[in-house]
């Protein structure tokens, strides 16, 4: 079974959780709790890893995700999930929570941290009188 439209994938999470499917790229971006955590691209479910749960992916023989641009092969950190796992949804459940941990984890550390308020100032402020306005005078000329 190809798992590139929203029901196959509702499928196979189901076992995880409620998802969220949005059109992305040439496939579908699988959100939860709106992160995305997982793509499908050709049929294939890939998943986002970060180097604390990149073992796990090869331990299982999967393979990132790669593709070529201006004649270069790009691998990005998107594992494929392995095919025991779409048979079984109940096998895709640890990968796919370890999945979202990481893509919450990635996205904290590429958030901006926001500068310290400027601490305020102990000196009394002082208070400028307001100047008088006089009024002009009006001449006549001859």
């Amino acid at each position: 079974m190809a798992f590139d439209d929203e029901d196959s994938l509702r499928e196979l999470f189901s076992a995880f959780g409620p998802i969220a499917v949005r059109r992305m790229f040439s496939g579908k971006g699988v959100y939860s709790d709106g992160v995305h955590f997982a793509l499908s691209i050709g049929g294939t479910v890939y998943l986002r890893a970060d180097e604390e749960i990149v073992p796990m992916f090869q331990a299982e023989g999967s393979k990132p995700f790669t593709y070529t641009a201006k004649g270069r092969e790009i691998v990005v950190n998107y594992w494929s999930v392995s095919e025991r796992c779409y048979d079984e949804p109940e096998e895709l459940v640890p990968f796919a929570r370890a999945a979202l941990n990481a893509a919450k984890r990635i996205a904290a550390k590429k958030a901006k941290p926001r500068k310290p308020a400027a601490p305020k100032s102990k000196r009394p402020v002082r208070v400028r009188a307001a100047k008088k306005q006089t009024a002009k005078r009006k001449t006549k000329r001859s």
